[in-house]
């Protein structure tokens, strides 16, 4: 039903238009019959009244003709031709008066004939193929159903393309935050490696500083770790004194300078070699190994491994009867230089050190 009224409101206002165009034609027609009878009936007389009836009613004719046609431009195209040749005729009686004839009294319709029959005609040329064709109501409805499909395909692409275009400016804006987040994210990670670079560098210098300076004692390194399927609460021994271990009464710097044949053996010699790895890890040179030339640095941790091992240290012939008991290769001299430079390091004179084994040796 609603189509139906659109196609009624369609046909009524196309027939609005032709009625509007043909009452505006006859009326410039009949102008132009006054115009154009009072220009020629004085050079013509009664003769004019037929003459000017005919051009004005062909002229007429010609544009109804047009609409018949149906807007046939091949099948109109004659009548179109004859048309345009009465308007020129049309147009140009006055337009010629006014031209040729002597100054006279300014007369607006003279102006306004000729200007109203093209104007006319260019009306009608213009507006005929706008109108289309007159058609059936049925062909009508079909016509319209089919425009509005298309008009419904349209304004629904139309909000397709909003929505996806609302869709796209909403993802873009995310994206932006998403991107503003990770970005905050990764730079406050990368400022807490920094921080805790800078804090476990500071804590890796002092600890190589300590660990320098001041040497664990061998007993330390010798502790051995609680296994968790064997292990079980005991208390740790006491320490005892080098006169407990020799209860024969022998001299404790012989019993000092003899290395016990079990001392070494067995556990306590695979601590001994974990510890002295361990210092020299700490250190940062290979492990000493007993037969093999040993460099300066290597020569000192295997000092201070000797003189650290037992308690109290070893004094300097103490550890020196040890490094040749384990098979350690080095000259006397650099021995001595090592040592000295090992106690300077302590903070305890290399003299008095020798100086206690000479005494040793003179007692001995």
């Amino acid at each position: 039903m609603q189509s139906i009224k659109t196609l009624g409101a369609k046909a009524s206002a196309r027939g609005m238009v032709l009625t509007v165009l043909g009452v505006i034609t006859l009326g410039v027609a009949v102008l132009s019959v006054g115009v154009s009878y009072h220009i020629l009936e004085p050079r013509f007389g009664a003769w004019a009244v037929p003459t000017v009836a005919a051009l004005d009613a062909l002229w007429v004719v010609f544009q109804a003709t047009e609409i018949l046609a149906r807007n046939n431009r091949r099948r109109a195209q004659r009548v179109q031709y004859a048309g345009l040749a009465l308007t020129v005729i049309n147009a140009a009686i006055p337009t010629a008066d006014l031209i040729l004839t002597e100054p006279r009294t300014f007369d607006l319709a003279m102006v306004l004939t000729p200007v109203a029959i093209v104007a006319t005609k260019g009306a009608w040329w213009l507006t005929l193929p706008a109108l289309g064709r007159k058609i059936s109501q049925q062909t009508s409805q079909a016509i319209a159903e089919r425009r509005q499909e298309v008009a419904d395909t349209l304004e629904t692409m139309e909000a397709d393309a909003a929505h996806r275009i609302e869709l796209l400016e909403m993802a873009t804006a995310l994206e932006q935050r998403v991107a503003k987040a990770e970005t905050e994210y990764r730079k406050s990670v990368l400022a807490a490696q920094e921080a805790m670079t800078r804090d476990l560098h500071q804590q890796a210098e002092a600890t190589q500083k300590a660990v320098t300076e001041m040497v664990l004692p061998a007993s330390v390194a010798a502790i051995a770790l609680p296994d968790l399927d064997t292990w079980t609460p005991t208390a740790p021994a006491l320490p005892t004194t080098r006169a407990a271990l020799d209860p024969g009464g022998t001299d404790s710097h012989a019993g000092q300078d003899a290395v016990p044949s079990g001392r070494h053996g067995g556990r306590d010699a695979d601590r001994d070699a974990v510890a002295l790895a361990d210092l020299a890890a700490v250190t940062g040179v290979p492990t000493p190994q007993p037969g093999e030339p040993l460099t300066d640095d290597q020569l000192d941790v295997v000092l201070r491994h000797l003189r650290y091992r037992d308690d109290p240290p070893m004094s300097y012939r103490q550890a020196g009867a040890a490094f040749r008991a384990r098979g350690y290769v080095g000259s006397e001299e650099r021995v001595r230089h090592a040592w000295r430079a090992l106690m300077t390091n302590e903070g305890a004179p290399a003299e008095e050190s020798e100086k206690d084994d000479e005494e040793e040796e003179a007692d001995a």
